[in-house]
């Protein structure tokens, strides 16, 4: 069986993107590989052993272009609420939580927030299959 370990971003500003991974999700750097034009930088919470690769390309000034592509990353949360309202704080400006109920029962409660880079992320109530 194949385990999934991490999944990859390019970043433009590794000091931003780090301070926003951390305080948004307490993810901080597990691993750092230093190359001549770029850099990898591993983040993980203890919650969990699936990490976020962040790519620093080197001599990277403009934005990347995110495309028509990207999906986005999902982390789950024990009191959505409470996170909404410290991302608000913390000047994130996530998107505003939304009832998922396609057939009349709610499946999922969740609200969006940008990364620095403009990559979206998804934060769902622990629930359900979203654990």
């Amino acid at each position: 069986m194949a385990k999934a370990i991490h999944s990859m971003i390019r970043v433009l500003d590794e000091k931003r993107s780090l301070d926003f991974y951390e305080k948004a999700f307490g993810l901080t750097i597990a691993d750092r590989l230093d190359f001549e034009n770029f850099t990898l930088i591993y983040l993980r919470n203890p919650e969990n052993d699936f990490e976020l690769e962040l790519t620093v390309n080197k001599g990277q000034s403009e934005p990347y272009d995110l495309g028509n592509g990207y999906g986005h990353l999902a982390f789950a949360v024990d009191d959505l609420a409470a996170e909404h309202a410290r991302f608000t704080a913390a000047g994130f400006e996530p998107r505003k939580m939304v009832d998922f109920a396609p057939g009349g029962e709610v499946i999922a409660r969740f609200f969006f927030v940008a990364d620095p880079d403009g990559y979206q992320i998804e934060v769902l109530q622990r629930a359900g299959r979203y654990q």
